[in-house]
């Protein structure tokens, strides 16, 4: 009898099935729970009962939502005491936390790939919609509601349906420039934010292969907003040299053991999708939102279109047929953990070095780690030099925390993942982009192509 071709996340998934109800929803073991401030209710519901944590040893606390990012003394009472919640649950219930005074301390979804926290072939939580990052990886990596968080914490368990699978095939490739934040980009404005939606995708073809680690966490954390329940590439050797010689990472025999059961982590030749999409690299240009949504971008060579809601142009302050290059900004973003990690700073900072910024912005490194390597690659005087804060990790103006925000009516060039009204302040106007995007237009003061920067200037 010939085995049924699996793709990678049947296989992920089968491992971690412990048993299945009637009506088809599955018992999911899950290997990393991380949490963070907000995660308080749940544990809330851990105390109500009476229970110990179930695995302390796979939970891991960050201190990242509401950490400012400007001195680390927090200020604000409510915010101090989320802070000191986290590191109080962490000390009753013997899970490992990563707060302020934490050298480690980061964006979980930064933290977790640069400690080996997060390896190819393991089931991933958190209590934020972003986890998907993880699945780079080779790893199944979902968010989860509050009362999904308690399951978790309680029983190290969680019932689930198994979504169905979709791949995107991204053939050749990407051009100058043009980065994963762009991919995802293009890819949300393909297909919508309800395109994915009750799919886990598979990113395949060259120009995923070709891309650094830091890119296809980028690509599988904005994959959420495509309406994905979660994103994988397959590992590969890049993979695996990637997560080897970090502080939580197998080593000796078990990383032998492992790194043959990684290379086993691929779709079978014949296995089956319910859908598959096709791009051709050379087709995706660096990319811009204009609206509301993760979903209304095009080329920064385009105009804002004519059939554009009336109510998301008021928003914006656009108008039909208006030049993207033509639209003037009052700061930018260069951060969170889409864009944090060091391979963006560096993309910034290469288009920044040696110009100077014509309107003020913040650049907030995904983790203390990055900040420290940022630094002792000299890419913080390169920000500081053109005019740019530079401040401490955490998610800073992607939720707007701690005065990290942009003021009402201001327009932001930001390397975020959500553009939604007022997800940066109240009145704010978002522009998706990527880090040399956002670099470029920190020095023209208005939406730019950085290729044609580079070229005018090289």
């Amino acid at each position: 009898m010939t085995a049924t071709a699996r793709t990678l996340f049947d296989k992920v998934w089968d491992s971690h099935v412990v048993a299945v109800r009637d009506d088809g929803e599955a018992l999911l073991w899950i290997d990393r729970h991380f949490v963070h401030e907000g995660s308080h209710h749940a544990f809330r519901k851990l105390d109500e009962r009476n229970l110990p944590l179930a695995e302390p040893e796979l939970t891991f606390g960050v201190a990242d939502h509401y950490v400012p990012t400007r001195g680390r003394p927090v200020v604000a009472p409510e915010i101090a005491e989320m802070i000191v919640r986290l590191s109080d649950n962490a000390r009753k219930h013997g899970f490992r936390v990563f707060d302020l005074d934490d050298p480690a301390q980061g964006i979980v979804h930064v933290v977790g790939p640069e400690l080996g926290l997060t390896l190819p072939g393991l089931l991933i939580v958190c209590g934020d919609s972003h986890t998907s990052t993880h699945g780079a990886f080779g790893s199944i990596a979902f968010g989860i509601g509050a009362s999904e968080v308690a399951h978790v914490l309680m029983t190290q368990t969680l019932w689930q349906r198994k979504p169905n699978c979709m791949r995107v095939n991204v053939d050749g490739e990407l051009g100058l420039f043009v980065s994963a934040k762009d991919l995802a980009l293009h890819i949300t404005a393909m297909i919508g934010t309800g395109g994915a939606q009750g799919h886990a995708i598979e990113y395949a073809g060259q120009a995923i292969t070709d891309l650094a680690m830091d890119g296809r966490l980028t690509l599988c954390n904005m994959s959420i907003e495509a309406g994905a329940r979660c994103a994988m590439v397959a590992p590969d050797e890049r993979t695996i040299a990637f997560v080897q010689n970090r502080a939580f990472s197998p080593t000796g025999d078990l990383l032998n053991a492992a790194i043959a059961d990684w290379r086993t982590l691929a779709s079978d030749a014949n296995a089956q999708f319910h859908r598959e999409l096709r791009i051709d690299a050379r087709t995706i240009a660096p990319m811009v939102t204009w609206g509301v949504s993760p979903q209304d971008a095009l080329p920064i060579t385009a105009s804002v279109p004519h059939t554009a809601p009336p109510d998301t142009l008021a928003y914006m302050g656009l108008a039909p047929g208006q030049a993207f290059t033509n639209i003037v900004i009052d700061r930018v973003f260069i951060g969170s953990c889409t864009n944090g990690r060091l391979d963006d700073l560096r993309s910034a900072a290469q288009v920044l070095r040696g110009r100077k910024a014509r309107v003020p912005g913040l650049v907030s490194p995904g983790s203390s780690t990055v900040k420290r390597a940022a630094e002792a690659e000299g890419l913080d005087q390169v920000f500081l030099a053109a005019g740019l804060s530079w401040v401490d990790s955490g998610c800073s103006m992607c939720v707007g925390m701690n005065g990290d925000v942009v003021a009402a009516g201001e327009r932001c060039a930001s390397t975020t993942n959500r553009n939604f009204r007022g997800r940066q302040g109240i009145g704010a106007r978002t522009h998706l982009m990527s880090p040399a995007m956002v670099a470029a237009a920190a020095v023209t003061g208005r939406l730019a192509d950085v290729r044609a920067l580079t070229l005018l200037e090289d």
